[in-house]
């Protein structure tokens, strides 16, 4: 998300209560949303608008024509539905629907379900969508992966394979992601051959949605956008396929990257907007049912709890209907694994309790989490919106942790960096993160979340700086010393409870010139140059190390409140920069009978008692190795300066 300001949810108490109520008792459709279906030699339209006076179907020839060459009267029919079938064959034509209210002709909109669309998503495509699957798609499937082993890699298309160094052919586009044997110029390993190294299991795609910023016509004039302005919820971007005037090229080549995605044995997250739209008046929203899908004030106005002029209304039935068979239909048509939600804390609880049980009805692994805050207020009650606080209320629905990522870099805006600068005051948040923010009998702060599965522990992503920027804006330290930090913010990261998220780029010392908000910024700042693969090489395979340790010891998610509670304890150690910590009792649970971590953040060596026992040294002073870097047996373990000890039990 582009904004910044996190607004602080303790004091929406006085905040308006207000929230759409226009449309309350219109009907809503028991069927499924369907507002364009390909037969053959027919095609059925749909369009809901309950208190619309006409409704008409218009068809184009092309996505630019300016003349329809058929204009179909449609007919109001239960649920509020207009309908229309036109009885031949019209595989390849574009449609708009057209509503008239208050005596009054709306503007044209692809609705506010169109699955395929014409260049610039202005128009909807009648496809035939046996043709956009790849050879194998039936066949496709979602990789096992146990939520021990959750691993998530954030990334955006056109930063992850823009640059001339990634060695890809597909340069900012899906393909990218299907490209093997790509390399840097020194023969280093790019692109999907990269996160299989890096150990990641997912992929968190940045928007992929159609929307509205770049024109994608003209996508010679290098145009670069994050895609929190989505148009079409539906459907698939085309600035990222290698035609964007064919429907069916961006379907077929998006699910050609998850097929490969999945080969590689590596799941697919979504970046998900529903809490905002672009500008209202250009969406099909308001050109089919004008302020019922969003939450207005009482003078016709938004609410803008986003910060980007409006707010979704989730409480409103056919939003949260809509919401809930839009989701579906990505993890059905399109194989997606999970969803991260753009400010979260727009929707109410009861419609993401409602996703999380319908989505996990088909598939009991789907991953789920968001941004449990906005960018200011909303209108609509605190106790009822998904907040951060509010984790707890929704079941197997997860929330972004700025405890830890604040605690561990410093907050954002502050002039520090954390913990992992020796800054005080941070201890307590990041054993809280180490926890998975669950109630734990050491950790003094509230807990937020009923598992530690809900818990997403970061210390960077796409929104302002870079882990990189932050510690150059913020430390007078030298190059040698930054990377002691963020080898240590990234161990706090893989050793808590929680899951796992890294930022693309931030394993390879990446940076965006100090940019904080880079959403529409060139190529220039986002993308990353994959010669730092080669001098930062040491930095990588830390990360893959980290990764490697994760997966061979499940100690460090144990995806249960009560056995947090019950095997990992928190060593005293009188130094406010120093977090060191247990897990014991694993016999069952992982090839080691205990797991020790010392996190030193610390300007100085220090050392912490352990019980007797056989260890190995699994990471120590900015050098981690899954198989272990000798055997200690002492009772007493050091850390260097800025710096982590992982021990394994045998």
């Amino acid at each position: 998300m582009k904004i910044f300001k996190l607004f602080l949810m303790g004091t929406l108490a006085a905040a308006a209560m207000v929230s759409c109520t226009c449309g309350k008792g219109l009907p809503v459709p028991q069927e499924q949303l369907e507002e364009c279906v390909y037969l053959g030699d027919k095609t059925e339209f749909a369009v809901w608008s309950p208190d619309a006076q006409a409704a008409q179907l218009k068809l184009y020839r092309s996505a630019s024509d300016e003349t329809a060459f058929k204009t179909v009267d449609m007919k109001l029919g239960k649920g509020g539905l207009w309908k229309a079938t036109v009885k031949e064959d019209v595989k390849g034509a574009f449609y708009t629907f057209q509503v008239q209210k208050d005596g009054k002709w709306l503007d044209e909109t692809a609705g506010i379900a169109a699955k395929a669309v014409g260049v610039n998503g202005t128009r909807g495509a009648v496809i035939d969508w046996t043709e956009t699957d790849p050879e194998g798609w039936d066949e496709d499937k979602s990789p096992e992966i146990k939520p021990s082993d959750i691993i998530v890699y954030e990334m955006h298309h056109r930063d992850f394979s823009i640059h001339e160094t990634s060695g890809v052919a597909n340069k900012g586009k899906y393909l990218a992601l299907t490209e093997e044997g790509t390399k840097n110029p020194d023969g280093l390993a790019t692109g999907i051959d990269h996160l299989k190294e890096l150990g990641v299991t997912y992929v968190q795609l940045l928007p992929s949605t159609d929307f509205i910023t770049v024109d994608e016509a003209h996508l010679e004039n290098n145009q670069y956008n994050w895609g929190y302005d989505p148009y079409n919820y539906n459907a698939v971007e085309g600035s990222y396929s290698t035609d964007p005037f064919n429907p069916v090229t961006r379907i077929k080549e998006f699910k050609q990257m998850i097929q490969a995605l999945h080969k590689a044995g590596i799941r697919v997250i979504l970046d998900v907007v529903y809490n905002h739209t672009t500008d209202a008046s250009k969406t099909g929203f308001e050109r089919t049912m004008p302020g019922y899908f969003y939450r207005m004030r009482p003078d016709g106005t938004y609410y803008d709890g986003s910060g980007c002029g409006n707010e979704t209304a989730s409480e409103q039935a056919m939003f949260r209907k809509y919401m809930i068979e839009s989701l579906e239909w990505w993890m059905k048509e399109y194989h997606i694994d999970g969803f991260r939600f753009d400010l979260m804390a727009i929707h109410d609880i009861d419609t993401m309790n409602e996703i999380s049980e319908r989505l996990h009805a088909i598939d009991p692994d789907v991953v789920i989490y968001g941004e449990g805050w906005a960018a200011s207020a909303p209108a609509y009650p605190e106790d009822k919106i998904a907040l951060k606080v509010n984790t707890h209320l929704m079941d197997k629905v997860g929330a972004f942790s700025d405890n830890i990522r604040d605690a561990v870099r410093g907050p954002l805006g502050c002039e520090n960096a954390g913990f992992m600068d020796g800054v005080e005051g941070n201890k307590a948040n990041v054993e809280f993160g180490i926890a998975g923010g669950v109630e734990h009998p050491q950790v003094s702060v509230p807990f937020w979340t009923n598992n530690p599965l809900q818990h997403v522990s970061y210390v960077s992503c796409h929104d302002d700086h870079c882990l990189r920027d932050r510690l150059e804006e913020a430390t007078d330290a030298s190059e040698q010393e930054r990377l002691a930090m963020v080898k240590l913010a990234q161990t706090a990261v893989y050793t808590s409870q929680g899951i796992p998220f890294i930022f693309n780029g931030e394993e390879l010392y990446r940076h965006k010139q100090g940019v904080k908000n880079s959403y529409n910024r060139p190529d220039s700042i986002n993308a990353i140059d994959w010669t730092y693969k080669t001098r930062y090489r040491d930095l990588v395979d830390y990360y893959a190390a980290l990764a490697a340790i994760r997966h061979e010891h499940p100690g460090f998610c144990l995806g249960d409140a009560a056995l947090v509670r019950e095997k990992l304890s928190f060593i005293d150690v009188d130094d406010p920069c120093v977090v060191a910590f247990r897990i014991s009792g694993l016999q069952d649970i992982d090839p080691a009978s205990s797991l020790t971590v010392l996190l030193n953040g610390s300007k100085k060596p220090v050392k912490i008692d352990i019980p007797a026992g056989n260890y190995v040294t699994l990471a120590q002073n900015g050098v981690a190795d899954a198989d272990g870097m000798g055997a200690f047996s002492g009772r007493t373990i050091s850390a260097g300066p800025t710096s982590a000890t992982i021990l394994a039990e045998y």
